[in-house]
């Protein structure tokens, strides 16, 4: 099990009360799905997925209280007598039994117990699980909040990313990592950037050493993660390469399996990057809004040439 949250974690985070087995509390999660076991309670264990959370309802308990005592305890042994088993968590803040307590402590599987409903507790679970267990990694780069768009500025060290980054702050926007980008995948489609924890809300600029960005300019220029969306990739000026002037072809850096719209923009004196960082971040607005003026310039020239020729 390369990630896990411990079941002690799980406890902190989501404020869940332990009913029995506290020795369990080492146990490891390693998973974000999480499973209810009506079916298994039934008797039926050929796919039961033990290695998940396992969360107990209000069907599942009005099911046990309709067994023979004797059944119910039966059925109680089968499940919690998996190896791999984290925890059990009651919900609804339904009475915990007896029974529950007594097959819990035998096995040394944490049962858990909490006030919230079901659904709420399953979501918040799997929202926690998600975050914790997401595969990540550690990109040296800086990544800001330009008009809500998240956007990872990479390139060789010196060309100018913190600088910008600073210049962006001092326009009003927000800085969320310098120098290390922690990368988390949430889901399929998602990357989570933040700063690695003794590095947040620093940015270090070359002649005047590490600066605090949160204490020079407020809370409020300041975010702990942000979503990314694209990725600018500065580099010095080369007068021999041919560079995108229209912007119809989108180029893609894959990061943890994931594709991600990436500008290279050359960066030379007299350019002003903080700004055309700015209208790279308005233009991503657009493009997600359905707006892409470089198609729809060429679709004009075409029109007009297909014109011509008629």
């Amino acid at each position: 099990m390369d990630k896990y949250v411990t079941v002690a974690e799980l406890c902190d985070e989501l404020s869940l009360e332990v009913a029995a087995g506290e020795e369990g509390l080492e146990r490891r999660i390693g998973t974000a799905e999480i499973n209810r076991p009506g079916l298994a309670l039934t008797g039926f264990l050929k796919y039961f997925p033990s290695e998940r959370v396992q969360v107990i309802g209000r069907s599942e308990m009005a099911f046990l209280s309709s067994l023979p005592q004797a059944e119910a305890m039966e059925r109680l042994q089968r499940v919690f007598a998996y190896e791999n088993l984290p925890c059990v968590v009651i919900t609804r803040d339904l009475e915990v039994t007896e029974d529950l307590v007594a097959v819990a402590a035998e096995a040394k599987v944490p049962l858990l117990h909490t006030t919230l409903s079901t659904p709420r507790l399953i979501a918040k679970l799997t929202s926690f699980l998600d975050l914790r267990l997401a595969p990540e990694t550690l990109v040296h780069g800086v990544l800001v909040d330009v008009y809500g768009i998240g956007i990872l500025m990479v390139g060789a060290s010196g060309i100018g990313k913190s600088e910008t980054a600073l210049e962006l702050l001092k326009r009003g926007h927000r800085m969320v990592a310098d120098d290390a980008v922690e990368i988390r995948k949430i889901g399929e489609d998602t990357l989570v950037g933040t700063a690695p924890p003794l590095l947040q809300h620093l940015l270090e600029i070359r002649g005047l050493g590490v600066l605090n960005a949160m204490t020079l300019f407020g809370a409020g220029a300041i975010r702990t993660h942000k979503r990314i969306e694209m990725m600018i990739e500065l580099e010095a000026w080369q007068d021999d390469r041919s560079y995108d002037r229209l912007g119809l072809d989108e180029n893609k850096r894959k990061i943890l399996d994931f594709e991600l719209t990436c500008l290279t923009v050359p960066v030379r004196p007299g350019r002003n990057l903080a700004i055309i960082i700015e209208v790279a971040a308005m233009n991503q607005r657009l493009k997600r809004m359905g707006y892409h003026a470089a198609r729809e310039l060429s679709e004009k020239l075409m029109s007009s040439m297909v014109e011509q020729d008629d």
